[in-house]
């Protein structure tokens, strides 16, 4: 493939996904990212633990189930959290629009990450489970895209100054 073309698709697609590396916003404070962090973690694993109660309530044959045990899904909850927590930040350095960005790409990620519960499926586990492991998945990123960019938003521009009292008039 012609060199010159492979750039043109990658200027595209970076377009496409507004990465423009021109961000007109001040970075989320560390302290701010941190306490998203620690939320998206304690809430992630309330809503896998409350998905995990209400799925063995309603699809009693699921009791027992092993992706249903706390061990199991809280380490994987856990590093998926962190992850998606240290992508915010770069995700506010790379675009202007860093909110489209994220929620897409958290959609993405979702999306992905639904295709071991799949597998899984595929490979013989009961689908009433996987249904359960599927909306865990969907509530971690719920609660992690929401915290963060609630708790650990971009801040103005200090860059930009506000215009002199009396240019505003």
């Amino acid at each position: 493939m012609d060199a010159g073309i492979l750039v043109a698709m990658l200027s595209r697609l970076m377009s496409l996904a507004r990465v423009d590396f021109a961000p007109r916003h001040g970075q989320p404070a560390s302290g701010r990212v941190l306490l998203a962090t620690l939320g998206s973690i304690a809430g992630s694993l309330a809503a896998d633990a409350v998905l995990v109660v209400i799925g063995q309530a309603v699809f009693p044959s699921t009791r027992g189930y092993p992706h249903f045990q706390f061990p199991d899904y809280a380490k994987l909850t856990v590093i998926g959290v962190v992850i998606a927590c240290a992508a915010w930040p770069v995700v506010t350095r790379i675009t202007s629009a860093p909110r489209w960005l994220f929620f897409r790409l958290a959609v993405l990620v979702t999306l992905v990450l639904w295709l071991p519960d799949l597998y899984i499926l595929h490979g013989g586990a009961p689908g009433k489970a996987v249904a359960v492991l599927m909306l865990m998945h969907l509530a971690i990123a719920v609660v992690t895209y929401n915290l963060l960019v609630r708790l650990a938003p971009i801040q103005p521009d200090v860059r930009a100054k506000p215009a002199p009292q009396h240019a505003r008039q």
